[in-house]
């Protein structure tokens, strides 16, 4: 492949058309199994598309983007609960001595309902704690703990709370959705579809955003941000405003999550998967947008391979995969493209150097 070839494939943009296209033919020669983990990968891929426009563009690092993609979850678990039972009071609340549906449960018994709130709810939670964080200049590591507090109080609230949200044990026992069965193979194949689709147009709109003067001014915020506020701009009301979108994003990708993973519980939105979340994002390569979704899925294939051919060592090869890449990757995955693109671009300055002498 000649240099030229090598700067036009690693750009960005023609990076994310070929994964994209892999993702649209995969399912062709994949089982069942295995079409429905990519699908949750590419929802996690969604998620930290959102994460990287906080992080990696605006540089608020928040490590409690777990609760946004589980409220999400949860919101529309408690729809297909819902609609699995025909209407009926779930077990668990019975069991808790529940007699008559709670009214959180009764709001998205409707499945627009359902799908807005899982977008709505966590936007909402974001705007009120993104504008007294930021209004009040919180920021760098006083932020993350703020954020990793709002994660062990959600998790605290949802397990106390079984009666309404299942405890420990979460939800689960999903059949129907929208009057098809859940598990089918087809309706799997609709979800990945759907999820894939969902993937394309969030890039889409992030890449639109980064791209703008908008874009630039997260930039300006993320590295100069009090020459920027000297400047007469309210970098508050600019990180609200993507915190805000970046929890809708979650909310979005925890919806998709669950109609493919069958279950969500309290485990799933820790403190753990929301560190790991921002892993993913800095082994992609943060500020790229494409790196965290090559490192979404990368991870998380890893993740399965290796547990399910090394079922008592996967995660000390897990963690060994995360310590190479930080420590000669600096700059993730996508570093190592850059360096590709780089010495492309160097070779072609070589070959045109002696051309332009010779002419002279």
């Amino acid at each position: 492949m000649n240099s030229k070839m090598i700067r036009y494939f690693v750009s960005r943009k023609w990076l994310f058309i070929i994964l994209f296209a892999i993702l649209v033919i995969l399912p062709s020669v994949l089982t069942d199994f295995h079409i429905n983990l990519l699908g949750q990968f590419i929802a996690f891929a969604i998620l930290v598309i959102g994460l990287d426009l906080l992080w990696g563009y605006t540089g608020v690092l928040s490590l409690g983007h777990g609760i946004f993609f589980g409220i999400g979850a949860y919101i529309m678990a408690m729809y297909l609960t819902m609609s699995s039972e025909d209407g009926v009071i779930p077990e668990f609340m019975v069991w808790n001595g529940i007699t008559e549906l709670p009214i959180l449960w009764a709001l998205f018994q409707n499945p627009i309902a359902a799908i807005a709130g899982a977008m709505a709810v966590p936007m909402i939670i974001a705007s009120i704690l993104g504008f007294f964080t930021f209004r009040n200049r919180i920021k760098d590591v006083y932020f993350t703990i703020l954020t990793q507090a709002l994660v062990l109080a959600t998790v605290t609230l949802i397990v106390s709370r079984q009666d309404i949200t299942g405890g420990s044990d979460g939800l689960t026992g999903f059949t129907n959705l929208f009057g098809q069965q859940l598990l089918a193979p087809s309706t799997q194949l609709v979800l990945y579809y759907v999820s894939l689709a969902c993937l394309a147009i969030v890039f889409l709109l992030c890449y639109k955003i980064t791209t703008s003067r908008f874009g630039k001014t997260l930039v300006a915020i993320r590295d100069q941000e009090n020459r920027l506020r000297f400047s007469g701009y309210n970098t508050a009301t600019y990180k609200t405003f993507i915190f805000t979108l970046s929890a809708g994003i979650a909310g979005l990708a925890g919806m998709l999550f669950v109609t493919q993973m069958g279950i969500i519980t309290p485990e799933e939105i820790g403190i753990v998967p929301s560190i790991e979340m921002a892993l993913w994002v800095a082994i992609g390569g943060r500020g790229t947008l494409i790196g965290p979704i090559i490192g979404a899925i990368l991870v998380n294939a890893a993740r399965t391979g290796f547990s399910e051919t090394y079922p008592e060592m996967w995660p000390y090869f897990l963690g060994a995969v995360f310590v190479i890449i930080v420590l000669f990757f600096p700059k993730g995955i996508m570093g190592i493209f850059d360096r590709l693109k780089k010495r492309g671009e160097d070779n072609v300055s070589r070959k045109h150097v002696p051309q332009t002498e010779s002419h002279s």
